[in-house]
């Protein structure tokens, strides 16, 4: 029953981290776009955009900071495959225990807690660009700052409990559920 529990958390999880980061990978199309727009403006017609300009740096924000928690779910930081790589599924979920209650939780608790602040402030003066004709929701972007650390450690703990399920010999489970909801 716990097993259970536990798959199903994974699978809740590794959901919302796989609908933010395909939702805000679709923002690389618009920033291919958009700068495609900022340069034939400015060389053809040489006109600017500072809206525009700044929306470029919104959407890479969105994607590095939102997209965080999608990456770590399919394995894609840096890691050193020296010692990992050769391991065993029950060394490497020790591998992955150690490193997420060490290093993952620490750094994004630590960032969520310096960014709160920030980001509170930032929506209490309901910031907006400091340049003239920007974009006035500067505290929008500045919300993503709280939001990574939150869907880091939401992934973190799934990849928690895929590692208790495989240390308890019920990786299987997992299987089970993605072939469950593949067609």
């Amino acid at each position: 029953m716990q097993s259970k529990f536990l798959s199903q958390l994974v699978r809740l999880i590794d959901g919302l981290s796989e609908w933010t980061g395909r939702t805000v990978s679709w923002l690389t199309l618009f920033m291919v776009i958009v700068t495609f727009v900022i340069v034939v403006m400015r060389y053809v017609f040489n006109m600017g955009n500072i809206a525009l300009q700044e929306s470029v740096v919104y959407m890479h924000s969105f994607v590095f900071l939102l997209g965080a928690a999608y990456t770590l779910k399919h394995d894609g930081h840096v890691r050193v495959d020296i010692f990992y790589r050769p391991l065993s599924e029950r060394g490497k979920a020790w591998i992955n225990i150690l490193g997420v209650l060490l290093l993952l939780f620490p750094v994004a608790g630590f960032i969520g807690y310096i960014s709160w602040e920030y980001v509170a402030t930032s929506w209490s003066l309901l910031e907006g660009s400091q340049e003239s004709g920007g974009l006035d929701f500067r505290y929008i972007l500045k919300t993503a700052l709280v939001a990574m650390p939150v869907l880091i450690i939401l992934q973190g703990i799934s990849e928690l409990c895929r590692c208790i399920l495989v240390l308890t010999g019920q990786g299987h489970l997992l299987e089970e559920d993605v072939s469950e909801h593949t067609v």
